[in-house]
């Protein structure tokens, strides 16, 4: 996804910042808005003003303007450019539950340039049904499936003890790159990239603010 040579020499704060610059960015352009200056940026989003500005230094090819700012269409292309998302990915998701098929029927995935094109699952019940679009298939053709397809990405959402098992199977199939919602801590070849998303984590940390907002309102 994008240049890898000029993604890493990005800092992962600043990766992480942009599909919240672009996601505004797209309401602007949408608005009719023409150009944008850094500081709107930044207290739209509740970022430090020059952060903003050396974020958009860094991924801009066109610099910002006096009094005009930067041109809403460039940066637009520039952030699609960086991140990848000028080009769809597809991607398979494993496990069809009820956090599965929210993530498979979520239309919002093609404007990051992710498209998932396959579903798997162990339950009878669910193999053959379709999600918008996507098809369910039974667990035992993820390897096949995948090489079939060319995937590179893989998304699982199982339960903890089926986690390693089908990453296994991913990476056999010729997944590179696991996003992985199961609480489990996969072990995975120094090749293959993954992003956990630790649910319990966030709550905890959700429930730690909620208790100092209540504390700072006694």
């Amino acid at each position: 996804m994008g240049n890898n040579r000029e993604v890493a020499s990005i800092s992962k704060a600043t990766i992480g910042r942009m599909p919240a610059y672009l996601r505004y960015l797209k309401e602007q352009e949408k608005a009719g808005e023409k150009t944008i200056s850094s500081t709107q940026i930044a207290e739209e989003l509740g970022l430090n003003a020059v952060q903003v500005r050396k974020d958009l230094a860094v991924i801009s090819t066109v610099a910002g303007k006096p009094k005009l700012g930067f041109e809403i269409g460039e940066l637009i292309a520039d952030i699609n450019r960086i991140l990848g998302y000028d080009n769809v990915t597809d991607a398979v998701l494993v496990g069809a539950g009820g956090l599965g098929r929210a993530l498979v029927g979520y239309e919002g995935f093609k404007n990051y340039g992710l498209n998932i094109v396959a579903a798997f699952d162990a339950a009878a019940e669910l193999i053959g049904r379709e999600i918008g679009g996507v098809r369910i298939y039974g667990a035992e053709e993820i390897v096949p499936m995948v090489k079939r397809l060319n995937v590179r990405i893989g998304i699982i959402t199982v339960p903890q003890g089926e986690a390693q098992r089908v990453a296994d199977a991913l990476i056999e199939g010729g997944v590179r790159a696991i996003w992985n919602f199961a609480p489990a801590n996969l072990v995975l070849p120094s090749n293959v990239a993954v992003k956990n998303e630790d649910m319990a984590a966030s709550l905890a940390i959700l429930s730690m603010r909620l208790a100092e907002i209540l504390n700072n309102e006694k």
